[in-house]
């Protein structure tokens, strides 16, 4: 594909129109299958006048559509994430889960939800997210900074995915601690948690969680210009303008914020924000502005195809959504690690 705006924006629709297939199985399949026309009662019985919602279309509208939502903003924010934090690092083999984003979440989520009512915590819409983010950021910039080099504060490929292993084996560990010491309920969630699962999806999680995706996004989009000039060196970034250092921090705090919000109420799903930026750099080069937008648009489409194998694969129960995605995520990472030399 050429660089050309009208071969870009063809992608973008044909990106779009898969996006809307995978979606449309992932409503219409599942436990239970739905028909377009049950859909569409079940929509009307939104409406004024209209008979009370059936137990089916209560499913439905209250566990099937913000479940595929969901899925579509998370595998949007797993995407942008790991185009990011390639482009920061200029390598393909780094993703937010190696670098303990996503553990780090994990662990301040299961942290709220055993000591959040022993403490008193408050429990607002925002308290999970914010306890995610938390860890999060602990976990991201802890990594970070342990992979830094002495003689030039710099963090390479094999420190970083080093530190990344250590810091995630430390962090998981904390979360088994906690699952041993919760009580049941506490225990099930946690566990759920550590392999990835939209089985608790809500609206009130997509609203949450549609306000991190799509204003990380405009924002990583706002900086992808820089990010292109960073790609050719930190030196020559500098030469042209660019903050180095402030826009290492901005893009870092841009990914803990979408992928911990994301990974409160989905748990640690991997592999996503590896694959993702790597299929389409093959296909259209490494311009930010078109890796931002092709990976928000693929990570949906990728992880609604995952969610729809996790439901169907052994219905009516579901198989843990990380399961699919690793079951694919570690060949392929197997496979750019063996060709770890490759730069942008």
């Amino acid at each position: 594909m050429n660089n050309k705006g009208g071969s870009r924006t063809v992608f973008y629709v044909l990106l779009a129109v898969v996006v809307l297939v995978v979606t449309g199985a992932s409503i219409l399949f599942g436990a239970i299958d739905f028909s377009v026309k049950e859909i569409g009662q079940a929509l009307l019985s939104l409406l004024p006048g209209q008979p009370e919602a059936t137990l089916n279309q209560r499913i439905f509208l209250e566990l099937r559509a913000p479940r595929a939502v969901l899925c579509l903003l998370v595998g949007a924010s797993l995407g942008v994430g790991g185009t990011l934090m390639q482009a920061l690092f200029r390598n393909p083999i780094v993703e937010p889960g190696l670098v303990g984003t996503s553990s780090g979440a994990a662990f301040g989520s299961a942290l709220f939800f055993v000591l959040g009512s022993v403490l008193n915590l408050p429990a607002g819409a925002w308290a999970l997210p914010f306890a995610a983010c938390l860890g999060g950021i602990l976990s991201t910039y802890l990594v970070f900074i342990l992979a830094r080099s002495k003689e030039d504060g710099r963090a390479s490929i094999v420190m970083l995915l080093l530190t990344g292993l250590a810091v995630n084996a430390l962090f998981m560990s904390a979360i088994g601690f906690l699952s041993y010491i919760a009580r049941d309920p506490q225990a099930r969630s946690i566990t759920f948690w550590s392999l990835g699962t939209l089985s608790g999806a809500s609206w009130r999680a997509v609203q949450i969680v549609a306000v991190s995706t799509v204003g990380g996004t405009l924002l990583a989009l706002f900086y992808a210009k820089q990010l292109n000039a960073l790609m050719i060196g930190e030196e020559e970034a500098t030469y042209l303008g660019v903050n180095v250092s402030r826009l290492k921090w901005i893009i870092l705090s841009i990914n803990v914020v979408i992928v911990a919000v994301a990974t409160a109420f989905t748990g640690v799903i991997g592999f996503v924000g590896l694959i993702v930026p790597h299929i389409l750099r093959m296909i259209g080069g490494a311009d930010n502005r078109y890796l931002i937008i092709g990976s928000a648009l693929t990570g949906a489409a990728l992880l609604t195809l995952a969610d729809l194998i996790a439901r169907l694969a052994l219905r009516p129960a579901e198989l843990p959504i990380g399961i699919v995605t690793s079951a694919v995520g570690v060949p392929v990472f197997l496979l750019l690690l063996r060709r770890s030399r490759y730069i942008f």
